[in-house]
């Protein structure tokens, strides 16, 4: 019986100390580390309008980890994951129901292919070593002698990191997540929230109304609310630069498959290709004007697999010259507009609403330290394992953007 089937509607308080909008990886994860932390003893309520999930990023999303960034901050946050991951049944205290995962270490393989984007890479490589990352820089002979499938005719060099960084079981993470938070008090509904009550030169939240009726009083509410996030800030009166973008992943497998196994390859053009199965292997694009979508638009763009992607594919890798779709998908971006990096933390002036919002394709694999830091918030005011102020509200009041070099 699924989670969908029996979750009720209506809440069983009418108040509680913590409300989460939307109950996906971000708001189950901050729901958990809440519920697991012997610190917090107050109550908490999440309400997803979508139970099944299945029009969700977290259900859409491609689940890559990767350490290569150009500020210190992410890679730190990723080095969380990947420990958490690792060590996920620890991290669950123990649980013995719970399974060992690890993290499908074929990595990422940065090519470039402009002057300008090698040293961007290199300078890269410099600050994630610095933080203990295995990023290498390869020469396009030392990248054709570990993977001699690739076309590297235009490739000046690359960057590759095989070490914690590839891709990893996600759906199990928040299933455990949501599992475990239940077990501990936390309280699901399947219900939306259609208006926060928020008086006019108030600096708090008061509460929360449901599409059902219900009005909730809430503590602290915490957006988590994905890419409809913008949405859920102008409830309470905030603005908030986030909006869906569609992304479209493919699935195939290739008439003469590869002899070893296929980094996450971002090709110059933007495109990506990596093993997915011992046989499969996935791709994900976007159109080049990329517009903000429809919360609920969902259609593929068949055209952009004929005229672009696969075209891109099949040059790099000659050998993918003649294969087969299994299925293709597409999925939403919680794009920020202002650096593509998240958002996170207290609104500057309605202190008691929370954001988790604005990964830009990055949130599953930021989703540990993403809801420890929320649940640390909450619990004691401040950060306590890892300073994520950098990403705080404050910056999008003054549009001062984190320039980070290795968004995909």
């Amino acid at each position: 019986m699924s989670a969908a089937s029996v979750a009720p509607s209506a809440p069983q308080k009418t108040n509680y100390d913590v409300v989460i909008i939307g109950g996906a990886m971000m708001g189950s994860s901050t729901a958990w580390f809440l519920a697991s932390n012997p610190d917090f003893d107050g109550s908490v309520l999440v309400v997803e309008r979508d139970l099944t999930f299945q029009k969700s990023s977290t259900m859409h999303s491609n689940s890559c980890m990767r350490q290569q960034y150009s500020t210190r901050l992410n890679i730190q946050i990723s080095q969380f994951a990947a420990d958490y991951v690792k060590n996920f049944r620890s991290f669950m205290g123990g649980d013995t129901r719970v399974p060992v995962l690890s993290i499908q270490n074929f990595g990422y393989l940065y090519l470039a292919d402009q002057p300008a984007f090698a040293q961007v890479l290199r300078d890269n490589q410099k600050l994630q070593k610095a933080q203990g990352a295995g990023t290498r820089i390869l020469t396009p002979n030392e990248i054709r002698a570990e993977y001699p499938f690739y076309n590297l005719d235009d490739i000046l060099l690359g960057s590759i990191n095989t070490l914690d960084e590839g891709y990893w079981d996600s759906g199990t993470v928040f299933e455990w997540w949501r599992r475990s938070a239940r077990e501990k008090g936390v309280e699901y509904v399947g219900n939306e929230v259609v208006g926060i009550t928020c008086p006019s030169g108030g600096a708090r939240v008061q509460s929360v109304t449901l599409a059902t009726g219900q009005v909730v009083a809430a503590g602290v509410v915490v957006n988590a609310s994905g890419p409809r996030g913008a949405r859920t800030a102008q409830m309470a009166g905030i603005d908030l630069p986030v909006e869906a973008r569609k992304r479209f992943t493919w699935v195939f497998s290739a008439q003469s498959p590869l002899d070893r196994d296929l980094p996450l390859t971002i090709d110059p053009s933007g495109v990506h290709v990596r093993q997915d199965g011992p046989k499969t292997y996935m791709a994900g694009g976007h159109t080049v004007e990329d517009p903000a979508v429809d919360f609920d638009d969902f259609t593929m763009d068949h055209s952009l697999w004929e005229s672009h992607v696969w075209p891109i594919i099949a040059t790099r890798i000659p050998q993918f010259e003649s294969l087969k779709i299994i299925t293709e998908w597409a999925g939403h971006y919680a794009y920020n507009l202002l650096d593509q990096n998240a958002i996170i933390g207290p609104h500057d002036q309605v202190e008691n609403f929370m954001f988790i919002n604005g990964f830009s394709g990055h949130g599953l694999q930021q989703s540990p330290a993403m809801g420890r830091g929320m649940a640390e918030l909450i619990t004691y005011g401040a950060y306590r394992s890892l300073d994520l102020s950098d990403f705080g509200y404050a910056r999008v009041r003054s549009a001062t953007a984190i320039k980070e070099r290795a968004i995909i």
